[in-house]
């Protein structure tokens, strides 16, 4: 798959408010005595199986994830609160393969010179309400962070977790360094991470942006 477009709004939140939302297996990643949660916007592409052709309807689509970071088994990771999607079935795909809280949404990105507008309402039945309105744009050129800085302990992550039929699972993952740009966000609705529990300082967030970058997911194993 190919993500494109992808704005990283990252906030410092305190950790006792992540471990609540846990499952017990997982413990909550720390940078500097905090636990930090995303809101992260962007675009699929080129999504599909190993060796197979593009599922239509599956493979170009909007996407809009609540995340935080976690460690279990010397490996540490992402832990999704909710991952947003135009697609109906790349939503069903994703909640029956990996238990993984894919909600559909409606959805609209585009780009205008540097400037990414993004709107997200999500339409999932039997959810609660969540949206996101917001121009992002990079300002600064592309780097590479180096190791031990607060943008590589946010970015470089290659494992996620899921919590599938009762049983935690974990997804590695494969992509080169994450060409990052600083960046700055204008958010007109952000009542995403509100929606999976967690309060949100009034803080600016940290901004940082990425044009885009090739990845591959390998399959589930038990964490």
């Amino acid at each position: 798959m190919r993500w494109i477009d992808l704005a990283f709004l990252h906030w410092r939140v305190p950790a006792d408010d992540i471990r609540a939302l846990l499952p017990p297996p997982l413990e909550v990643d720390l940078f500097d005595g905090s636990a930090w949660v995303a809101v992260s916007p962007f675009r699929m592409t080129a999504v599909r199986p190993t060796f197979s052709p593009p599922i239509p309807t599956a493979t170009d689509f909007p996407e809009l994830n609540v995340r935080t970071y976690v460690r279990h088994g010397g490996h540490s990771g992402v832990w999704f609160f909710s991952l947003d999607a135009g697609s109906w079935l790349a939503v069903i795909g994703a909640r029956t393969a990996v238990g993984l809280p894919y909600f559909h949404a409606r959805m609209h990105e585009r780009r205008a010179g540097n400037d990414v507008y993004y709107e997200s309402t999500r339409t999932h039945p039997g959810t609660r309400a969540a949206e996101f309105r917001a121009r992002y744009r990079p300002t600064g050129a592309v780097y590479r962070a180096e190791p031990g800085s607060l943008d590589y302990w946010l970015t470089e992550r290659y494992s996620l977790f899921a919590l599938h039929t009762g049983r935690l699972l974990r997804v590695d993952i494969e992509h080169v360094q994450w060409p990052l740009q600083h960046a700055t966000a204008d958010v007109d609705a952000n009542t995403m991470a509100g929606a999976a529990g967690i309060a949100l300082p009034s803080d600016a967030p940290h901004v940082r942006f990425a044009r885009e970058l090739d990845v591959v997911a390998h399959w589930p194993v038990r964490a």
